[in-house]
């Protein structure tokens, strides 16, 4: 990981794969990378895997598992694979990947040369005179809408009619900028595609293109800080089974969440203590709290093994709804004092 000065820490990376409907979405597996000095003969040993190609095995494996999806969705890091592209058409799969706006590409001295040129390429007067510019209404979960603009550029072998196709989603066409503009590559064809209707993926007009990558940015920032608050990197451990076992219980987790989340809440358990008394002091007062026994399991259980998480659902669950407040017992204090965890 690097930091803000350039200094670089050894860290764990996991490719994850995450399949959503637009208004959920769930982790379906996951895979630590191991670095390629690792491996007795490095990158060229056998048993190296790239994070591409680390990726499109658990794509392909999401999809033996029964999990179906319109496309699979990637940020830039992954399209400068060809390994990435060949697994993913040879498991069947769709594909929608950003690339880097100033990646180039063989091709015609007179024609573009990388896909920022490619979209300033495509007519474009105004709003009234889009030329090949198609008004696209993004709709996102706050409920706000913003209109973008977007079209199908040409590149080398990229083009609507080509098996590869490159879209350009931008606020501004005239502009292009940084951090609102996207340079998609997809083997969903276009509707007047000549393949189109014989293709193994249906058509996708420009909304479409634009509504499923709009999906990634929100999975991305949203699904990161989850799972830091569910302890995702919190690990004692430094065998490679511990880890992903680790990260397993987080991801069940966070389905659980989930879960409970669409669930309507029952009854607060009668015996356990009022988590918002009237006489509550204010934030700061050194007041340690009843010990709230009423979460431990009550009576006896049917075999040997842990209580059944979702007998006590809310405390569990209120840290990421926002709804209840935690009940938990205060932890010892390594100075010798009770404190208190919010």
């Amino acid at each position: 990981m690097a930091g803000p000065l350039g200094k670089t820490d050894n860290g764990i990376v996991t490719v994850t794969t995450v399949w959503t409907d637009g208004r959920v979405y769930y982790p379906l597996h996951a895979s630590p990378y191991t670095p390629a000095h690792h491996f007795a003969r490095g990158r060229s040993d056998p048993a190296f895997r790239t994070k591409p190609q680390l990726s499109a095995a658990l794509a392909a494996r999401g999809k033996e598992a029964g999990f179906g999806c319109r496309a699979v969705v990637a940020d830039c890091a992954y399209s400068v694979s060809d390994d990435w592209y060949l697994a993913l058409r040879e498991a069947g799969l769709a594909y929608m990947v950003a690339l880097k706006p100033h990646r180039g590409t063989w091709a015609r001295a007179d024609q573009p040369h990388t896909p920022i040129e490619a979209a300033h390429a495509l007519a474009w007067h105004d709003a009234r005179r889009p030329g090949e510019w198609t008004p696209v209404e993004r709709h996102f979960r706050d409920g706000h809408t913003e209109t973008w603009w977007a079209a199908d550029a040409h590149l080398s072998g990229y083009g609507p009619g080509s098996r590869c196709r490159l879209v350009v989603a931008t606020t501004d066409p005239a502009a292009l900028p940084e951090k609102a503009t996207w340079y998609l590559a997809t083997n969903l064809p276009h509707p007047d595609a000549p393949h189109a209707a014989t293709g193994s993926h249906p058509p996708a007009d420009l909304a479409e293109i634009v509504r499923l990558y709009g999906l990634q940015p929100w999975i991305e920032q949203s699904y990161k800080q989850i799972k830091d608050e569910l302890g995702w990197a919190d690990f004692q451990v430094r065998s490679d089974r511990a880890i992903r076992r680790h990260q397993t219980l987080v991801n069940c987790a966070f389905s659980f969440c989930w879960d409970q989340w669409f669930t309507p809440s029952g009854p607060l358990d009668p015996i356990a203590p009022d988590p918002c008394p009237d006489d509550r002091p204010e934030r700061g007062t050194k007041r340690t709290p009843p010990t709230p026994t009423a979460l431990l399991a009550q009576g006896i259980t049917f075999s040997p093994r842990m209580a059944h998480p979702r007998h006590h659902p809310e405390p569990m669950v209120a840290s990421l709804d926002g709804q209840r407040p935690t009940r938990r017992a205060p932890g010892p204090d390594p100075r010798g004092h009770q404190q208190t965890r919010h």
